[in-house]
């Protein structure tokens, strides 16, 4: 589809205001220099509005717009799965993890494991972070970005993927953290918005003319099979979401270190004013997690029946932004943009952050602030640029990218989950052990992958997990740590209570998940 002037013209609108508002809340104080704590922490100052928006914005990007609007249609409701779950894995995040986290005034993960464990850990899962960050995840975003901007709105693929990237270095990198986090709640307002337009022009069209309730109605009653939310071992697409592990089992490993153990995802509310903002951040992020599958997976649902020939699954979105009118168009593409942008912007800024403090600031004499913050900037061009140059070698091959990276990440996260959960509750647990468990994972999965083929990618996840733990505990209890070994993590005097109205939040999400799954089981 073509954009039309007015289209164009609010994606520049947008664009420029996006800059121009990064820009002003990146202004210093009058005759201070910025410090690595004000480019990396946001100054320790985000309010809670400010850290919800921007853990989704940072989530939400382009190809999960476009795909799970894709596997809405191919799939079902059951997708929103990966949504929903979200949701309470921030709940668990909010009331154990990041109490620990802040009262140990944590900036980094892998600051984190220094004090638990040791350098080497640190050094280990730094460098790892650093390779998957660039390699694997910036790359996929800016990477998919672009297929999905040329797919909505016909612009050369290549240089929409210039584009983005350079946009989104420039727009954050004068204010590091702080221009990101504080304009996100922009982003995920259009995000948002676009997203409920999308949803409202298919409902309408099916509804033909009765209100998009009873084009709710005509759908569910139309497509009953997309709408379960646990599927059947002969479903076709079992293997993808297998069943009642998407309730009770891998899933649970994906989330936790998705949304607990990762750099881009938590430095958020690391950058809070306080574990209470922290944590009612959290909170708002969960009920926008709530809400995302009506934003992104009702529409590619609704393309069974508006679409039905369509030739790949991936194509419901783009095909349903055909029926909304010039100039709304311009909207639902700039919310678009705005996703991969915010998402980009967020992996630049944590790349900087974990080189900058866990890597440079590690080596030689002690650096002072402003030479951190330039590193910090220099870096974060780099990886921008390495990205653009290296997207099309690394994923161009692939039809199926982001499920090829999200399979192939997986092999790790069993192990990155294991060492923080032992590492946040259990005393025991040694550097050896964290070790073993980290590169076990990687070596279990393979082994696991090549010997049962058709066990599905969730549930290896699982088993990995559990054969990793058992390692680690194992290693701890046969190998204690050595007197020289320090644990620096000071949890004896952390609190796990929260306020009533976080306790509110959390019984509301929960109490949302029991209807959601009872209503579409």
């Amino acid at each position: 589809m073509q954009l039309s002037f007015i289209d164009v013209a609010i994606v520049c609108v947008y664009a420029v205001a996006i800059f121009g508002l990064a820009q002003w809340v990146s202004r210093g104080r009058a005759g201070q220099a910025q410090t690595s704590t004000d480019y990396f922490l946001a100054s320790h100052s985000l309010p809670w509005w400010a850290i919800g928006a921007s853990l989704i914005a940072a989530n939400i990007s382009a190809e999960q717009i476009v795909g799970m609007s894709g596997s809405g249609y191919a799939i079902g409701l059951a997708i929103a799965s990966y949504e929903w779950m979200a949701a309470l894995t921030l709940v668990i995040v909010g009331k154990w993890f990041l109490p620990i986290f802040l009262r140990n005034r944590i900036y980094t993960m892998p600051q984190f494991l220094e004090h638990r464990y040791g350098t080497r850990i640190r050094t280990l899962m730094a460098v790892f972070w650093l390779a998957l960050y660039i390699f694997v995840n910036l790359t996929s975003i800016i990477w998919l970005g672009s297929i999905a901007v040329n797919r909505v709105a016909g612009v050369d693929q290549t240089v929409a993927l210039v584009a983005l990237g350079l946009f989104a270095l420039l727009y954050q990198l004068w204010g590091g953290l702080r221009a990101v986090a504080l304009t996100d709640i922009v982003q995920v307002t259009l995000l948002v918005v676009g997203g409920l337009l999308v949803s409202y022009a298919t409902l309408e069209q099916i509804g033909a003319g009765a209100g998009i309730v009873a084009g709710f109605s005509t759908l569910v009653s139309r497509v009953p099979d997309h709408f379960h939310m646990i599927l059947s071992a002969d479903n076709p697409h079992y293997k993808e979401l297998p069943g009642l592990s998407v309730l009770v089992g891998g899933m649970w490993i994906a989330n936790l270190s998705y949304w607990g153990c990762n750099q881009y995802i938590v430095q958020r509310a690391l950058a809070a004013k306080s574990l209470p903002e922290a944590q009612k951040g959290v909170i708002f992020a969960a009920y926008l997690k709530l809400l995302m599958p009506l934003v992104i997976v009702l529409p590619g649902i609704a393309a069974v029946l508006i679409a039905p020939d369509l030739s790949r699954s991936d194509q419901a979105y783009p095909s349903m932004l055909r029926l909304l009118p010039h100039g709304i168009v311009g909207l639902v593409f700039a919310a678009l943009v705005a996703a991969i942008v915010a998402s980009t912007a967020s992996k630049i800024n944590s790349i900087a952050t974990i080189f900058t403090l866990d890597i440079y600031n590690k080596t030689g004499t002690p650096k002072d602030e402003q030479r951190l913050v330039r590193v910090g900037r220099m870096v974060a061009t780099a990886a921008i640029l390495l990205a653009i140059a290296t997207a099309r070698p690394l994923l161009g091959s692939f039809d199926q990218a982001f499920q090829y990276i999200q399979e192939y990440t997986g092999f790790f996260t069993p192990g990155i989950v294991v060492i923080f959960l032992l590492g946040l509750f259990w005393k025991r647990a040694t550097e050896l052990a964290a070790l073993s468990a980290t590169i076990g994972s990687f070596a279990l999965s393979i082994a696991i992958k090549a010997l049962w083929p058709e066990l599905p990618f969730m549930d290896r996840m699982g088993l990995v997990f559990l054969l990793a733990l058992a390692l680690a505990v194992a290693v701890s209890l046969l190998r204690p740590a050595p007197a020289r070994e320090s644990n620096r993590i000071e949890t004896h005097d952390v609190s796990y209570r929260t306020t009533s109205g976080f306790n509110v939040g959390a019984i509301g999400v929960v109490l949302v998940l029991v209807g959601l799954y009872a209503a579409w089981w």
